[in-house]
């Protein structure tokens, strides 16, 4: 099951922020990864692949992506799997 128009998004309840890698950091190397990700009955992050990324900061996103825990999504009363797609930014300090 897609998530979006009448299907809303089950809460992110344990996010993992990524780690900025230093090579994209030294090179000033900032922007937005788009990830599609693939939920499954319990909520947890089963797969995640990359829609529109910036080389050196695909794997981080994905990885952080990867441990991001939802509430399951129900539907009828079943939980059921679902998938999103999730925009990671990365931002200089």
């Amino acid at each position: 099951m897609r998530v979006g128009g009448q299907i809303k998004t089950p809460d992110l309840v344990h996010r993992v922020e990524p780690r900025y890698p230093s090579i994209a950091q030294n090179a000033h190397v900032a922007g937005a990864v788009i990830l599609e990700a693939t939920v499954d009955t319990n909520g947890r992050v089963q797969s995640v692949h990359v829609l529109r990324g910036i080389p050196l900061l695909n794997e981080a996103a994905v990885d952080a992506v990867r441990q991001w825990q939802y509430s399951p999504l129900r539907l009828n009363g079943v939980p059921t799997p679902f998938i999103l797609t999730v925009t990671v930014t990365f931002k200089l300090q």
